[in-house]
């Protein structure tokens, strides 16, 4: 019971992972699409980049939560 609990909420991180990483995705469009020079454009791969690294930090934290919840009960 517990390893299934465990995996639906492994896929429940990962779905909100991908759902921040896209919304990185649209908005670093968005700010290359009003960016003028070459500095700007970069920036904004630049924190799209830092986005994605905090969201996927995130979902390892929210593994190693669950797979010690699992452990604890």
């Amino acid at each position: 019971m517990q390893a299934a609990k465990e995996k639906i909420s492994n896929l429940a991180s990962v779905a909100k992972e991908r759902l921040t990483i896209c919304k990185a995705k649209v908005e670093e469009q968005a700010e290359l699409t009003t960016a003028r020079t070459a500095e700007e454009k970069e920036l904004a791969r630049e924190r799209r980049k830092v986005k994605e690294a905090q969201v996927r930090m995130e979902l390892h934290q929210a593994k190693a939560k669950h797979a010690a919840e699992k452990l604890s009960s």
